[in-house]
């Protein structure tokens, strides 16, 4: 191939799979690059404490730029899983807009999903990519994940809606 490298091809042939299983599936459920909806499927709460993001709040990721732990003072029901916040504050701001803060794919590894499998978000592994907090699932998945974080949302808005069927 004369002037297109083979990850080119690659990066090409996953974003064109993409667009296929989102247009088969609609592109508001897929939630193109973060921007849509993925509010369906499992949430991961754990294998003890049966809470989402392992008891951080999700409102702080935004409003801090940190993970914070939540408090059993403040907390919601959302997707049959209990959250977690550090305030009434940001527990209202989450009521009011769950799908602006609830992390993509009920908050299972980010990088998992592209790779087609479930595997458990840490709350300590973040990022923020339009808008959307995206969770992985150690130090090492995250510095995979940050390599081509367009490439692998994309991979996993084509995964997620067989994922989150199961």
């Amino acid at each position: 191939m004369s002037g297109i490298s083979r990850r080119q091809v690659l990066i090409a042939g996953a974003l064109f799979a993409g667009a296929a299983a989102i247009g088969a599936r609609g592109a508001a459920q897929a939630g193109w690059f973060g921007l849509g909806s993925d509010d369906t499927g499992p949430v991961y709460t754990g294998l003890v404490d049966g809470v989402a993001v392992g008891g951080y709040d999700p409102v702080a990721y935004f409003t801090q730029g940190k993970p914070v732990e939540g408090s059993r003072d403040f907390t919601a029901t959302h997707r049959g899983a209990e959250w977690r916040f550090a305030s009434a504050a940001n527990r209202d701001a989450f009521l009011a807009e769950p799908e602006k803060y609830a992390p993509a794919y009920g908050g299972y590894c980010s990088w998992a999903i592209a790779e087609g499998k479930l595997a458990k978000g840490d709350p300590k592994n973040w990022d923020i990519v339009d808008g959307r907090l995206y969770l992985n699932y150690n130090d090492a998945i995250q510095k995979r994940w940050r390599a081509d974080v367009p490439g692998f949302i994309s991979k996993a808005n084509g995964n997620w809606p067989a994922i989150a069927e199961k």
